[in-house]
């Protein structure tokens, strides 16, 4: 089972919220780091708000592009 952490970017759809997952790669040649940002769209049982860092999971696909659910909100917006 696949998680994730991520920062909530929208929650304007019913029980969905767009979650964006960063993550830093190395460039095999030149050996920077780059940011590379995904964004997914989450189940949301839970009533997640923007800004808030969710932790996430696989699960039965809910729709077409929903395939994922919200576990623990783990941090709070300020």
């Amino acid at each position: 089972m696949k998680t994730f952490t991520g920062k909530v970017i929208s929650t304007k759809m019913q029980k969905t919220a767009t979650v964006s997952v960063e993550r830093m790669v190395v460039h095999p040649i030149y050996k920077k780091r780059l940011k590379r940002r995904k964004i997914y769209h989450v189940h949301d049982l839970l009533g997640a708000k923007v800004d808030q860092t969710v932790k996430f999971v696989t699960s039965k696909p809910h729709s077409k592009t929903k395939k994922w659910k919200i576990v623990k909100i783990v941090s709070k917006s300020h």
